[in-house]
């Protein structure tokens, strides 16, 4: 009879590690007899378990962190300043300026004081010089009103001469340019425009009488004459104003 093959079994594991161990301290005492250092053929990394616990926690704790329950309040300003930062960068600076401003007075002072920078540089884009659109005569003669208010004498001319050509008839136009010819001590011009402004519109007459920008030619007789020619037909009275 065939004698059964006995089927192999393989060395308990306890065992596999224990000649492992063995054969490692073998090395080392060998390597130190000969001075130097070999690093174990199968080195275990102790603790791994304990390190992935470890930044598992860590994890969890700024995830709860960031969970945070965040003020109604500043999660508002928060919204306010995000809105206002696009407006700014599609340099609409108006709207972003009305945004910044509800942000300045918001409940976050961190954002409060950001804003107040941005505000700064909304209002200094806002007082350069814009491109000017004025086509009609209506709006050449308003924005030189806008100029002999501010005493841009020059300036408010030349508008007031482009809405003369666009408006030949306008009596207010005139007007204005008497105005800016007294005020710059033209009288000679003055009186002209002042003439053809009481020729288009009468009324013109009794509003230059308590206009101060004529007070120069108060004591001019023309210019009495102009404004008072009833008073100055009186036999005598021309003399007065000679």
């Amino acid at each position: 009879m065939t004698k059964k093959k006995r089927a192999k079994r393989g060395k308990p594991k306890r065992a596999v590690k224990a000649v492992r161990r063995k054969a490692a301290r073998s090395r080392s005492r060998r390597a130190a007899k000969a001075g130097r250092r070999v690093r174990p053929a199968h080195p275990v990394a102790k603790g791994r378990k304990r390190l992935k616990k470890a930044k598992k926690a860590k994890r969890v704790q700024k995830a709860k962190k960031l969970k945070k329950v965040v003020d109604p309040r500043v999660a508002q300003a928060m919204r306010q300043y995000e809105e206002a930062m696009r407006q700014f960068n599609k340099q609409s600076y108006r709207r972003a300026k009305a945004v910044f401003e509800k942000v300045v007075v918001g409940y976050s002072r961190e954002l409060a004081e950001r804003a107040r920078v941005h505000l700064a540089m909304c209002e200094q884009r806002l007082q350069r010089a814009e491109p000017l659109r004025l086509r009609t005569a209506d709006d050449h003669y308003h924005y030189a009103v806008s100029q002999i208010n501010l005493g841009n004498y020059d300036q408010a001319r030349t508008h007031l001469e482009k809405a003369r050509k666009l408006a030949p008839k306008g009596d207010h136009i005139f007007y204005a340019l008497a105005s800016v010819a007294a005020l710059l001590d033209e009288p000679e011009e003055a009186l002209q425009h002042l003439d053809l402004a009481i020729k288009l519109r009468p009324e013109n007459r009794y509003h230059a009488r308590h206009d101060s920008d004529f007070s120069y030619l108060q004591d001019d007789p023309r210019f009495q004459e102009l404004l008072y020619p009833n008073r100055l037909a009186t036999p005598g009275a021309r003399e007065l104003y000679t």
